[in-house]
């Protein structure tokens, strides 16, 4: 018998399979063992999983999943449009779906919706309100067992329908077990073994020393490291509520007056790619063109500055945790010496309670600007959950713009995916105008493989996706 595949991770812990999570190794997790209606191609876009296909009516409302046959849970019992009902249910309970302590994230978008199931392999689902991004938030709808999905064990003893089932759950390990039932076929390895390894230096020299045939968050430029980006932005929200940043001028003034390509040298020692708008270079609907826009740059800074009446500059007060991101007192740090030129002095207010920090931000008590991060995979989520005024947004900080909530709402009436890109697109270049944030970067992360698989590419959201590993010699 082959010996079982070692996945170094930095965390490994089991968490509610419909949390609202951009932890990569948590996902990572989850994604091996549940399977959703649709999952993510390795170019991020959707392909089937438990459903074989879908429509979606014009007017953007009803959706009809077709399942594939003879699906079943790890346990074999059956999962079918039932227990797919029940779980698109759960998943929009008030009590499910909490991140940083924001409860219902999924109720926002399925509270008002109906879900049926007319028959064994059929389930429909019909939106209060255009949504024609609804794959956005139901490729997060993992199918779970209605017997055993609220047992008070279920984190220890989880039951999914994945290519992998959980065989021991322990303290920083977790051991998995091919599913021969599995609806996507033959998992490529029989057993994986996942790993915590909170220790860079451990995990980096994991695969070379034959500790692991894999080891994931490593710094891209390791020898035999196969780099990608990370699709999580960097930014500082920016108070439009009250203070200067109630100006758009400013908040370009900002975004113009930063030096990017420096700040990721000198912060992340080169381990980062410019984010000069709300999106990264992963996600759909993102303009290229517009993001290279020439006008970039300090001159255009200073005759914003001018403009606004703070040509002799101004004093903003900053928010900054000190951790998630790790890197936020020396990113603040590098942003203070920049503007500084600018005639902008930055007053860092330091936070060491993470999730005190985040409540704070989700109260709206924030001073005129604070470290944060943008994680959603889906330009929908970013601007109905962060940038729409008409929505009780957690995250969203007084930004309002009618022309990028027109262009929201035409986006949600147009079920053709390549029209609704182009919509996104005009989004982006808009904001490329009134920004909300000051954007500053994405991280690069390296992967290692055993035996190298320099054609392996590690999926547009981040994630370690097992069912793409090659199957590495036993």
């Amino acid at each position: 018998m082959s010996e079982p595949v070692v996945i170094a991770q930095q965390k490994v812990a089991l968490r509610d399979p419909q949390d609202c999570t951009d932890q990569a190794d948590d996902l990572a997790l989850l994604e091996a063992m549940f399977d959703a209606l649709v999952r993510r191609g390795p170019d991020g876009r959707y392909k089937p999983a438990l459903a074989r296909d879908w429509t979606l009516s014009e007017d953007a409302r009803r959706w009809t999943f077709r399942l594939k046959p003879g699906l079943k849970f790890h346990d074999g019992s059956p999962l079918d449009a039932a227990a797919m009902k029940f779980s698109i249910e759960r998943m929009r309970r008030p009590d499910v779906g909490a991140t940083l302590g924001a409860p219902a994230v999924w109720g926002q978008y399925l509270g008002a919706a109906t879900v049926e199931a007319p028959d064994a392999e059929t389930v429909v689902v019909e939106t209060a309100e255009p949504t024609a991004d609804l794959l956005d938030i139901l490729v997060s709808g993992y199918a779970l067992p209605p017997h055993a999905a609220d047992s008070p064990d279920f984190r220890d003893r989880p039951i999914g329908s994945g290519a992998y089932l959980a065989t021991d759950v322990a303290a920083g390990e977790i051991r998995m077990a091919a599913n021969p039932d599995w609806h996507g076929g033959a998992a490529p390895n029989a057993e994986l073994v996942w790993r915590a390894t909170p220790d860079l230096a451990l995990r980096t020299a994991a695969v070379p020393t034959g500790r692991a045939h894999v080891a994931t968050r490593l710094a891209p430029d390791a020898p035999g490291v196969l780099a990608h980006v990370d699709p999580v932005a960097i930014i500082y929200l920016l108070n439009a509520a009250a203070g200067p940043f109630r100006d758009p001028r400013l908040r370009l003034a900002m975004n113009l007056a930063v030096d990017r390509a420096a700040i990721i040298e000198g912060v992340l020692g080169g381990a980062g790619t410019p984010l000069t708008g709300y999106l990264s270079t992963n996600h759909v609907g993102v303009d290229l063109a517009a993001a290279a826009d020439a006008r970039r740059g300090p001159d255009g800074a200073r005759r914003l500055l001018q403009e606004a009446g703070y040509g002799d500059g101004l004093t903003l007060d900053v928010d900054c945790p000190t951790s998630l991101p790790d890197e936020a007192e020396a990113l603040t740090a590098a942003v203070q010496g920049q503007l500084a030129p600018f005639g902008v002095r930055l007053n860092v207010r330091r936070h060491t309670d993470r999730v005190a920090y985040a409540e704070m931000v989700r109260d709206k008590g924030i001073g005129d600007m604070c470290v944060f991060d943008s994680s959603p995979m889906s330009a929908f989520r970013v601007v109905y959950e962060k940038l729409d005024s008409r929505q009780p947004g957690a995250w969203r900080q007084g930004y309002g713009d009618a022309e990028v909530e027109t262009l929201l709402d035409q986006a949600r009436r147009t079920p053709d995916a390549a029209r609704r890109e182009e919509v996104y697109k005009a989004v982006y270049r808009r904001l490329q105008e009134n920004p909300a944030w000051l954007c500053l970067y994405n991280r690069k992360r390296g992967v290692a493989l055993a035996g190298g698989h320099g054609d392996w590419r590690m999926r547009a959201d981040g994630v370690l996706d097992v069912t793409t590993l090659p199957k590495f010699a036993g």
